[in-house]
């Protein structure tokens, strides 16, 4: 009696073992799962996902003196479902900038520069292939004018991405280009362009952990013809993971522009914290 109640024990034991071992595999396995989930969103600039970047560019070597300028965009993405078919995908960027003297004789400027607020429309149920497109528009918000342009300014903007499931790869661009259409009439006329190829390679066997070439190309219509373009070259590296219960994306970027304007920064290192609030 007594071996078979030992024997019963040990089979209840053994059975228990078992099963919470499957428990934390099938629990580490999702945990995987969810990591590279939330590393793709995070990557697509129209997810239909909350999401809260806090996106620092330090620009070296910037204006006459060479001197650093740091802009930190606070970039809040917010989609909004229309209906079963469509969604509104809002982004918004916020930008407190540190902008370093242009003569000796000058302080350094911190304050507010101009806001932009973009709005794609995107299928709710897209493919391998993603695209949304609508407007940007651009506001005279900055606290001190060397901060920004004194324009309100409008245009279009796109984007299209490929997201295959199971590839490790995700690739796309983003394109505008903002006129300005009102604002100082003392200030010049505003007419950029900004393109943003990128590509992500997300590591299968290190879920939630990538790579990222994703430079800011941009072009200045106004400018003249040896100041037009910004053309940078680079890598970043980024990370899914968890602070408590929270998903966040952190990332660290450096791009030199092989192609920029005369006392442009050389060197763009960008620093990034993105709370991201899954449904």
């Amino acid at each position: 009696m007594q071996s078979t109640r030992a024997g019963n024990a040990a089979l209840t034991a053994a059975t228990i073992l078992i099963a919470a071992l499957g428990l934390a595999a099938g629990t580490a396995e999702a945990a995987e799962q969810d990591a590279t989930s939330l590393a793709k969103a995070a990557q697509n600039p129209i997810a239909d996902m909350i999401s809260l970047p806090f996106q620092l560019n330090i620009n070296l070597n910037t204006g006459p003196e060479k001197k650093t300028q740091e802009v930190l965009n606070i970039q809040p993405v917010i989609p909004v479902n229309l209906n079963p078919e469509w969604n509104l995908i809002t982004r918004t960027i916020v930008p407190l900038i540190s902008q370093p003297q242009l003569t000796p004789a000058q302080d350094r400027t911190n304050g507010l520069g101009d806001v932009q607020f973009s709005a794609f429309l995107s299928p709710a149920r897209p493919g391998a292939w993603i695209w949304g497109g609508g407007v940007i528009v651009q506001a005279p918000t900055a606290s001190d004018d060397v901060l920004g342009q004194g324009k309100w300014g409008l245009g279009p903007t796109a984007v299209a991405l490929h997201m295959e499931k199971g590839s490790p790869w995700l690739y796309g661009a983003l394109i505008n280009n903002v006129w300005s259409v009102g604002g100082d009439s003392d200030r010049a006329d505003v007419n950029q362009m900004l393109l943003q190829p990128f590509i992500n390679y997300n590591f299968p066997h290190h879920p939630g952990l990538y790579l990222s070439f994703s430079p800011i190309i941009t072009a200045n219509w106004e400018a003249s013809s040896g100041n037009k373009w910004t053309v940078p070259l680079g890598l970043g590296i980024g990370q899914i993971m968890r602070w408590g219960r929270q998903p966040v994306n952190l990332q660290a970027a450096a791009y030199y522009n092989v192609e920029r304007p005369d006392f442009a920064p050389n060197w763009n290192i960008r620093l990034q914290v993105q709370f991201l609030f899954p449904k």
